[in-house]
């Protein structure tokens, strides 16, 4: 039996330990790949959450023009083009979906006021709506509460001398409570990976 309670206890203390080095990467997470002057930059759509709880700046360089990275983020959603993460993962919370390969012109006429879908059933969770579009450049998608604006995910498309492009990507967030701190490192790993398949898609593209 003391064996046992020794056990137990070497589990939760790692358990702990785990929590405490993941929420000890947040800020690492919350600027992944992003540069000072990303973080500290304005991007359309930071008005609509003036003062955000939760607020994240990450960074990706592309190998490709905005106009060849713009239609990936445009048929974005899990009733167009997927999200391009973990369709694993995507399948084990019961939010299954199909990431897309190619550009499909159908899904291409993407228009404020229009719904983005995170997973099949658009009210779990809900559906973000598009606040703000500028073809080839950004597109602010968000969340409201009643006529406000209590989230935004905004996707920046920045071109580079070096005929690079950044893809920047930025939350801001009035939620409160437990669960959305506890949600964001499952929500970076996606995230991230999120950021990886549109790189991956779009210099393939480019290089085709």
């Amino acid at each position: 039996m003391k064996k046992f309670f020794k056990t137990i206890g070497a589990l939760a203390g790692l358990g702990v330990l785990a929590i405490v080095l993941i929420f000890a990467l947040l800020p690492w997470m919350d600027r992944y790949g992003a540069m000072d002057e990303e973080i500290n930059a304005s991007y359309p759509g930071d008005e609509l959450v003036p003062n955000p709880r939760i607020t994240y700046t990450r960074a990706i360089s592309i190998a490709a023009t905005p106009e060849e990275i713009y239609p990936w983020i445009a048929q974005l959603g899990a009733d167009k083009g997927g999200m391009y993460s973990y369709t694993w993962l995507e399948a084990l919370v019961q939010c299954p979906q199909t990431n897309a390969d190619r550009i499909h012109e159908e899904w291409q006429g993407l228009e404020v006021g229009d719904k983005v879908l995170m997973c099949p059933d658009e009210n779990m969770p809900p559906a973000y709506i598009v606040a703000m579009i500028e073809e080839n450049q950004i597109i602010v998608l968000g969340h409201k509460e009643k006529d406000d604006w209590v989230e935004v995910w905004q996707f920046n498309l920045v071109s580079q001398d070096d005929g690079m492009t950044r893809l920047v990507i930025r939350s801001r967030s009035a939620a409160e409570g437990w669960f959305w701190d506890a949600i964001r490192p499952g929500e970076f790993i996606m995230m991230r990976r999120m950021m990886l398949g549109i790189k991956e898609r779009a210099e393939g593209m480019a290089a085709r």
